[in-house]
């Protein structure tokens, strides 16, 4: 595996590593080769592209040296992708792009870039990598539906979705002595664990929220990203005292969070773009025996109502969401196990070593 030093969300080299042009080590049986790139923050659309350019090259270069069968490479975002497409050229070996994100499609989304001229350029070598793949592996049946209507050939498309790793995240005890610890043993929990960024919708929560007169909740956000210190303001700006921000915890650690809440919140900007995408932290959460208060429709909203495992709410609509917010904080209180069965069966259903065995299959 090729891959940067640590440093996401925040731009800052994890302790432990320090950028420089290569480091290969062994993890969990697995030859990793990390290389230099370019590092910066998840903010600035310069800068990142400058981080994700970098990377390209870097990587295309250690790959050259190594060798293999077939070659894989993972958006977003794409120049990853360029360079897993150079290798295939230059060691003349198949290359199998992994689609986790439709990407510019998702820089629209968030208007991260509004040069229409760049995101037609961008686009015209998205689709010229789709077609000189080997295959195209993507994460919903929805991004299925967008290549093929795009030019992309069916046959060469498979639909894997995320899951969850079950020996990680499994159901376990309300977490008592973390939630004294934050001094909210008595409150109903909702919690939001990932990424702070463009496409978050949290400024929207944190809105919303200030309109909440029910003190028996509290919202716990954990995590980094360019939009923390904004969601931070704006959550200070508005005097709210029901909210609490913790800092980016360890992968290790998220099942201990996660069994402290009342319910896990996923939400996303209102975008047609984002009713494509599944956000694998909905995996993880079902798998505690978490309900979800969704803010995602199309084939996540789809995913959860069949398994029944939380409640839907429309993206960005404020009435709506306090609504489903006071709905599920009810349904808990009079029976807290109404979730349980659908969010045991879909994390069964989404076994990561069931979803491996199959993209192994598919890579054949």
């Amino acid at each position: 595996m090729i891959t940067c030093f640590p440093n996401f969300p925040s731009g800052k080299i994890y302790e432990g590593y320090k950028n420089k042009w290569k480091k290969v080590e062994v993890v969990e049986g697995i030859k990793i080769v990390r290389v230099w790139s370019f590092i910066s923050a998840n903010q600035g659309s310069f800068k990142r592209t400058a981080d994700y350019m970098s990377f390209a090259l870097t990587s295309f270069w250690a790959g050259l040296f190594l060798s293999c069968d077939i070659i894989i490479a993972t958006s977003p975002q794409f120049f990853t992708a360029i360079s897993g497409f150079g290798l295939g050229l230059f060691k003349r070996k198949r290359w199998v792009m992994e689609v986790r994100d439709i990407w510019p499609e998702s820089i629209k989304a968030v208007e991260a870039i509004k040069a229409r001229w760049v995101i037609g350029f961008l686009e015209k070598i998205e689709l010229q990598l789709y077609k000189s793949a080997y295959r195209i592996i993507v994460v919903t049946d929805s991004f299925k539906s967008n290549l093929i209507n795009r030019g992309v050939a069916p046959d060469k498309v498979f639909v894997i979705k995320n899951g969850v790793d079950l020996s990680i995240y499994q159901p376990r005890p309300m977490n008592e002595t973390l939630r004294n610890q934050l001094g909210l043993h008595e409150k109903f929990i909702v919690g939001y664990i990932g990424t702070h960024g463009l496409a978050h919708s949290l400024d929207f929560i944190i809105k919303s929220i200030a309109k909440l007169r029910d003190s028996s909740f509290h919202f716990v956000f954990i995590g980094d990203g360019a939009e923390k210190v904004n969601v931070i303001q704006l959550a200070k700006k508005l005097n709210l005292n029901n909210v609490t921000f913790i800092d980016p915890i360890k992968k290790f650690d998220i099942p201990e969070y996660l069994c402290a809440l009342n319910v896990a919140l996923v939400p996303l900007r209102k975008s047609t773009t984002f009713e494509s995408v599944i956000p694998s932290k909905v995996f993880e959460t079902v798998a505690m025996n978490i309900p979800i208060l969704l803010g995602v429709d199309g084939e996540t909203r789809q995913l959860i109502e069949m398994y029944q495992a939380g409640i839907y709410f429309e993206p960005e609509n404020e009435s709506d969401f306090l609504e489903k917010l006071i709905l599920i904080r009810d349904i808990i209180t009079e029976n807290n196990l109404v979730f349980m069965d659908g969010c045991q069966k879909m994390a069964s259903d989404f076994d990561r070593k069931n979803l491996a065995r199959k993209m192994l299959e598919n890579l054949s």
